[in-house]
């Protein structure tokens, strides 16, 4: 194989023993694992740029893209950097590996650029390889003027850390190819280079530009000393150099201002102890730059020619691997395949990697928590923790570049049907997370970088509040994926000498290490399985609701849940935020959506523990599940109103139920819980088919059309439809109630078939006329709206297109 074409790297698949359980042995994949971890240590891991690339390595080397317009004085203001929905632009990856390679394609209409990023790593040494990307530029619209400023910038934001220009200096700028050279821990020495294409357009001469001789023609530069871990304050300390710089350029030309390429430009200065290296050049029509990153221990060997000749193959090579994984996405049309590829691309690229500490407040506990009022919170005591590090996806790259407890498990489900061993990699990032008592903070805000980008009031996590355990849809993805390719763990011969065949490092075949060894796949459970089992038990212990206290009645007297962090218009931590409760709020309160996510969680955990042949567990997991169904239809089925209900408890201690249909009413059903043939099955469906309620030609929405709140106040789970709830009705639909015999088996199938050619048509639909896909969709239009890009759990749509469900 090509060394172009070969893979990069990735840290930690080998999972922490643990002295509860006994580790297989897997040194006889070592190299395999080497040639894995490898293969995702560089990545585009800055997912809140447009594009940025780092290591999953703390005090690291830092990479930017920065553009703003050249062709008059205003562009000058509005530089592109961060994914910002104010910026106008729609950005997308339309192929995105998880390992090897990317491609992304930016429209900036305001400028009237489309540029098209391309990126490939080249495998090889201890530190990770090589990469290069190219990147080209064209205007969107051929009979107007289309000049940019590009900026590409590289910092070394730690100790023990240097970059040097190998360039002459000259205060016009850089003629010729840019040379830069680096060392950094865990990277080792490597030389950065940045070569034009030939044949780029020439750009035209403006106001007084002979004044200033070739230097449009030359790469302009400016090494900064930034301070420690401010590297991703970049874009300020750029832009605040060409400012200063263009205070002095235009001094003599008061009333005439030079070209905006030559005012706006970096002031071609290495300053001492630099440690953040920038270099522009103003580009016009069509035009194209590549840049090599070549580590000293494993060059690429890469020129112009050979990336073009990587960069063809790694794209067909995404294309046929996608057609392998999904075959009946083929039965859509072309541009419906387009479609998914760049969904599912897209969550991939918005995969990142965050290291630093979090504000945590330990004096918030649940104790006080008794009377869901917030007036009675105690005065906030947020401390910083030590640092951690999390690799994770993200549900928006420009409203939420930062892990989401709530969102991951969804992420999950496509990533690890994209790449099984990718997803395990993120799973055990965040399992890792879980502290002494087994709480994950909800959201994971790590860093100066990440809190940058988070309101105040919403910085502090607090270790009694939860979110929907949908993490663990990591491990139900995985187990299906086991139990398809044949695996079963606990009939492992512990004994037996593991071995191991050599296997490519391609992207394909590092992605399912896990999956076609049985060693692999019980050393990793087990190395996560003890931490797994506290964050159970924590969601046990600290979510419980009461039952006995206000003479409930029901078969098990302790499995019962209701969400802390509770106020009277908001129940944040369910995940779904403004979604009606009962009114006034009461300490007594049951949810059942909480219910029915413990009873999907105990489900997953029997499994588990099924799989690692832990017998005392399977039959413990399985007793607190029969408990929690159970306890479902006592405690939150109402005969009345026909429908799961929270319950809560009225001025005279009495217990009720608070009725308002919508998601919450069909989590039972959402999460598979409800036997085939459950007298409850029925009303369910209906209340899903019923137009008048939550049926649409767009999907399920999430609150009656009749109820009196919907579409009001924040109508942010009021009504509009969300993706992933819709998901997980298909699910249920497909896997169980339209495939397991029941009375209601034909009707599932029915609405399975109908609620699928609905959302799949609405959203793709959108995405035609918009460019992009969307946080959710209008209960009545089905147009999108909230936050752009939602590449998380919005794209989805892939598992849908395909059929696969877990």
């Amino acid at each position: 194989m090509k060394p172009w074409l070969q893979l990069l790297p990735l840290l930690g698949l080998l999972p922490t023993s643990t002295a509860q359980l006994v580790q297989p042995d897997t040194s006889a994949f070592a190299p395999s694992l080497d040639s894995a971890n490898s293969s995702l240590l560089w990545g585009t891991y800055r997912p809140g740029l447009y594009f940025g690339l780092r290591p999953r390595l703390p005090s690291t080397l830092l990479t930017g893209l920065l553009w703003f317009g050249a062709g008059d004085f205003q562009s000058y203001t509005k530089p592109r950097h961060e994914c910002d929905q104010r910026d106008g632009l729609t950005y997308s990856f339309t192929e995105h590996d998880g390992r090897s390679a990317a491609k992304e394609v930016l429209s900036d209409k305001d400028n009237n650029v489309r540029l098209t990023v391309r990126w490939i790593k080249v495998s090889g040494g201890a530190e990770g390889g090589s990469w290069a990307m190219r990147i080209e530029g064209e205007p969107i619209e051929e009979d107007k003027l289309s000049r940019i400023s590009l900026v590409n910038y590289f910092g070394n934001d730690g100790p023990l850390s240097f970059l040097e220009l190998e360039n002459e200096t000259n205060k016009l700028g850089i003629k010729g190819p840019v040379h830069l050279k680096g060392s950094t821990p865990g990277l080792g020495n490597y030389r950065i280079r940045i070569e034009d294409h030939e044949g780029n357009e020439p750009l035209f001469q403006g106001p007084h530009a002979s004044d200033f001789g070739d230097k449009l023609e030359r790469t302009q530069y400016a090494a900064l000393a930034v301070p420690a871990g401010m590297i991703w304050q970049a874009k300020n300390a750029i832009m605040n150099t060409i400012g200063k710089q263009s205070q002095e350029l235009i001094k003599p030309y008061v009333q005439n201002p030079p070209d905006p390429a030559i005012l706006f430009t970096l002031p071609n200065v290495v300053q001492r102890a630099a440690g953040l290296y920038v270099f522009q050049k103003t580009y016009q029509g069509r035009w194209g730059v590549d840049i090599f990153f070549d580590s000293d221990a494993a060059p690429s060997g890469l020129d112009r020619n050979s990336l073009s000749t990587a960069l063809d193959a790694a794209s067909q090579a995404y294309h046929e691997r996608f057609a392998s994984l999904f075959p009946s996405i083929s039965s859509f049309t072309d541009r419906q395949q387009a479609f998914a590829r760049a969904i599912t691309a897209n969550l991939v690229g918005g995969i990142g990697y965050w290291h630093g500490p979090s504000l945590v407040d330990r004096t918030h506990s649940q104790e006080w928590d008794t009377d869901a009022d917030e007036s009675s919170k105690p005065a906030p005591n947020a401390q910083l923790t030590e640092p951690q590090e999390l690799f994770s996806a993200t549900p928006s790259r420009s409203f939420f570049p930062r892990g989401f407890y709530w969102d991951e498990g969804f992420h999950l489900a496509l990533i690890g049907a994209w790449d099984n061993d990718l997803g395990l990699e993120i799973f055990r990032s965040w399992m890792q997370l879980a502290d002494e008592d087994g709480w994950i903070a909800r959201e994971q805000i790590l860093g100066d970088e990440a809190r940058s980008r988070v309101p105040e009031a919403f910085q502090t996590q607090y270790p009694a509040y939860g979110n929907p355990p949908t993490l663990i849809m990591g491990l139900t993805g995985f187990i299906s994926r086991l139990r398809s390719a044949g695996v079963f763990l606990s009939s492992l011969d512990e004994s037996a000498p593991s071995s191991a065949a050599d296997v490519p490092a391609d992207p394909s075949s590092l992605a399912q290490l896990h999956l076609t060894s049985p060693t692999l796949a019980a050393s990793f459970l087990r190395g996560i399985y003890p931490k797994l089992k506290s964050h159970y038990e924590w969601f046990r212990r600290t979510q419980r609701g009461e039952i006995r206290a206000y003479a409930r009645r029901a078969r098990s007297s302790s499995e019962a849940y209701r969400w802390r962090g509770r106020t009277a218009d908001h129940v944040l931590t369910s995940g779904l935020d403004d979604y009606p409760r009962a009114v006034p709020p009461h300490a007594g309160e049951l949810h059942v959506d909480l219910a029915s996510w413990m009873g999907f969680f105990a489900r997953t955990m029997r499994d588990v523990a099924e799989f690692l042949g832990e017998e005392d567990d399977v039959d413990d997991f399985g007793e607190q599940y029969d408990a929690i169904v159970g306890n479902i239809d006592d405690l939150h089925w109402s005969e009345e109103q026909q429908m799961y209900c929270d319950a809560s408890v009225d001025e005279d201690d009495e217990s009720y139920h608070v009725c308002h249909g919508g998601y919450v009413s069909l989590f039972p059903f959402l999460l598979s819980l409800l036997d085939p043939s459950s007298p409850h099955l029925g009303a369910t469906l209906e209340l899903l088919r019923d137009e008048s309620q939550l049926w649409s030609p767009f999907g399920i929405r999430s609150l009656s059309k009749a109820h009196p709140l919907f579409g009001q106040g924040e109508n942010y789970w009021r009504g509009p439809i969300w993706i992933q709830m819709n998901y997980l009705a298909l699910a249920a639909l497909n896997n169980k109630y339209a495939k397991e015999p029941g009375p209601y088996q034909t009707r599932a199938a029915e609405i399975y078939a109908e609620l699928r050619d609905n959302v799949v048509s609405n959203v793709y639909q959108e995405w035609e006329r918009t460019g992009t896909v969307w946080e959710q969709y209008n209960a009545v239009t089905g147009q999108g709206q909230r936050s752009d890009p939602f590449t998380g759990w919005t794209s989805l749509l892939t598992l849908i297109m395909a059929e696969q469900y877990y």
